[in-house]
């Protein structure tokens, strides 16, 4: 006879996309699950340390195709919970990094189950490093900001103007089908020279790089038909990866 039925969740986040970027807590969450809720991000090999009686969902949303509204996947963790134990919400990325595990939190507590969340590395500093990209460094950026590209109305983040008008480096997420606007804003405030990548499916074998200026980005974007899920890197500090150093020495030729 099976014991008492005790509901718990926990929000795990997968990383990056590269399946041996999550961290070890999150590896061992993974094992004790009785249920897993596995986003579209998330690499499927994951799933293999989940027990082998564990039931696995796919719950993933992609911009335009989404197969599982959020507000369904709030309900099914409580069912699952309810009914089978401990459910893994196993997220791409970090749950609180646009990641919505808060949203998911207040939903699951308001029926009195316990939550727990296991960090994970974010994509907006793990895919930068992927190609050799620093988000900070000494005498070139002193701060980065992490923008969504786009708002839950649809719309292009006000805050990308804020930041446009700083030396940070601005990674923004969410953004591939804003970008006309993006280098809208940026010309607006005369950074048409300003070093900008676009990284789509970092981290995994289809990772595919972009790299330019302000001014070039978007047909070089449209050239390699580089799209979502994509980050965009924008900065100094792009021109330091050793893997973009001789686009911006061509750059820097044409601009001479």
């Amino acid at each position: 006879m099976r014991s008492e039925i005790k509901p718990k969740v926990t929000l795990v986040g997968a990383g990056p996309g590269d399946p041996e970027l999550i961290t070890l807590k999150g590896i061992l969450a993974i094992n004790k699950a009785d249920v897993v809720l596995y986003d579209a991000l998330v690499d499927p090999t994951l799933l293999k340390h989940a027990p082998d009686n564990a039931i696995k969902i796919f719950v993933g949303k992609r911009v335009g195709k989404h197969s599982c509204p959020q507000e369904d996947t709030n309900r099914l963790c409580v069912e699952y919970a309810l009914k089978h134990g401990h459910v893994v919400r196993l997220k791409g990325g970090d749950p609180f990094v646009f990641g919505r595990g808060s949203e998911e939190i207040d939903y699951i507590e308001a029926f009195g189950i316990p939550t727990t969340v296991v960090s994970g590395i974010s994509s907006s500093v793990a895919v930068p490093a992927a190609v050799g990209i620093p988000v900070t460094k000494r005498g070139v950026s002193e701060s980065f900001w992490v923008i969504t590209g786009t708002t839950s109305k649809g719309e292009i983040s006000r805050d990308i103007a804020l930041a446009a008008q700083s030396t940070a480096t601005v990674v923004i997420l969410m953004g591939t089908k804003k970008l006309p606007e993006i280098i809208k804003t940026y010309k607006d405030y005369s950074k048409h020279d300003l070093p900008i990548a676009i990284i789509q499916s970092g981290t995994t074998k289809d990772q595919k790089l972009v790299a330019g200026t302000i001014s070039d980005i978007q047909g070089k974007a449209e050239s390699e038909g580089v799209g979502a899920p994509a980050i965009i890197i924008i900065g100094e500090v792009v021109k330091e990866s050793y893997r973009l150093k001789e686009i911006y020495q061509e750059v820097e030729k044409i601009s001479i």
